[in-house]
């Protein structure tokens, strides 16, 4: 299963709720998982993470390849 811009946006959003509760109530549920103010680092490390497939994928893909000529 590859992962698409919707699939990105949808996790960077749950990740960005979760970060948002986590600051103003100090607890959040991810389905079955409860998240606490404790984990706030890793929420931040999750939305860095799907910030930078949805920026990937809106590019276009994860690596592009240019050739490069050496001027002589």
């Amino acid at each position: 299963m590859s992962i698409t811009l919707e699939i990105a946006e949808k996790n960077l959003q749950k990740w960005l709720e979760a970060e948002s509760k986590l600051c103003h109530i100090g607890t959040y549920q991810i389905g079955e998982r409860t998240l606490t103010y404790r984990n706030l680092k890793e929420v931040r490390e999750s939305i860095d993470y799907w910030q930078s497939k949805v920026n990937s994928l809106k590019r276009g893909g994860a690596f592009k390849i240019h050739r490069a000529v050496p001027h002589r």
